[in-house]
């Protein structure tokens, strides 16, 4: 009863810390899809899970500024319908995790992730290692969250111990703001110079 009790009123006490990144996913958001408007080839449209939470600020921040989205949804049995903000005829549903994940990465021109569970981590590390294997060309990846994404992974801590390359690192950058993660792509592509 009680150990219950407490655990839940730390995950509120979390979760309510980790909200300030639904607003910096919408910044981000709108910050990619201003840019994709500029361009004939409409590169940088946001896909995000489709679900609620972060996943829902990025379709939100896309369509704050009129522009287009997609949701490539899960179908599980407890868990999330579409958000209201995915643009209706680009919602995708999926009953296999692999396909999905494919679809994910398989267009990116950059890899946004947001502090979140098992899934989150799935999708993360499935995408560093098609990078680091050179199965998928090298984008951006970008850890929204310094102090979160810290305390969970430890890159260093695996080059040390030889089980990731010297240098496997730096495909990962850490980021705070959506200011700070537009930057590294607008470095990366080599955008408005």
């Amino acid at each position: 009863g009680e150990a219950w009790a407490a655990k839940n009123e730390t995950q509120k006490k979390n979760l309510e810390a980790n909200s300030k990144y639904y607003e910096e996913a919408r910044k981000f958001a709108r910050l990619c899809s201003q840019q994709s408007a500029t361009s004939y080839y409409r590169e940088y449209v946001v896909v995000t899970g489709g679900g609620p939470g972060v996943m829902e600020a990025g379709n939100r921040g896309a369509d704050d500024v009129g522009a287009p989205s997609i949701g490539l949804n899960i179908v599980l049995p407890h868990e999330q319908a579409p958000n209201a903000y995915v643009t209706p005829e680009l919602c995708f549903n999926f009953h296999y995790f692999a396909i999905r994940k494919m679809h994910f990465v398989m267009r990116a021109k950059a890899v946004a992730v947001f502090p979140g569970g098992f899934g989150t981590m799935d999708e993360f590390f499935e995408t560093l290692t098609l990078i680091q294997t050179g199965r998928m060309e090298r984008v951006p990846v970008i850890l929204f969250g310094k102090a979160f994404w810290r305390r969970v992974i430890d890159l260093d801590f695996l080059a040390e111990q030889g089980t990731i390359s010297p240098g496997d690192q730096d495909i990962i950058d850490f980021v705070d703001t959506a200011e700070e993660a537009w930057e590294i792509i607008r470095r990366f592509y080599k955008l408005g110079e």
